[in-house]
């Protein structure tokens, strides 16, 4: 890169206390892994209790990622499972929860893209 170490870990450090740099991760393959299903699923929340609803969400295992939306639906989650039957109890137990008034799981077929990292 042209600079030295001192000079790249200053910067590092700095981005780090900007809160830019949330911690540093490998790109996994999660189907290595035995992730083999990713759901996209849809809730619907009563009583103004979206937020929290989501925090709880967002605890549950193979959750990846809990967004806030506009539109028909409150939010989205999208969560990996090694088989059907971890879905299954995940779906079943998001409709088990107060508040969740409903939930609407779409099965992904076909990845052609998942990548978090932004453009350099």
């Amino acid at each position: 890169m042209g600079v030295s170490t001192t000079t790249v870990a200053g910067r590092i450090q700095r981005l780090e206390h900007a809160r830019v740099l949330k911690g540093f991760t490998g790109v996994v393959d999660s189907e290595m892994l035995g992730y083999e299903l990713t759901a996209v699923t849809e809730i619907l929340v009563s009583k103004g209790k979206l937020l929290e609803m989501e925090r709880e969400i967002a605890k549950l295992p193979g959750v990846c990622a809990v967004y806030d939306v506009t539109g028909e639906i409150d939010g989205i989650v999208v969560a990996k499972f090694r088989d059907r039957e971890e879905l299954s109890r995940f779906t079943k137990g998001l409709l088990t929860m107060p508040f969740v008034d409903r939930a609407i799981t779409h099965v992904v077929l076909t990845t052609v893209k998942e990548d978090f990292r932004l453009p350099p």
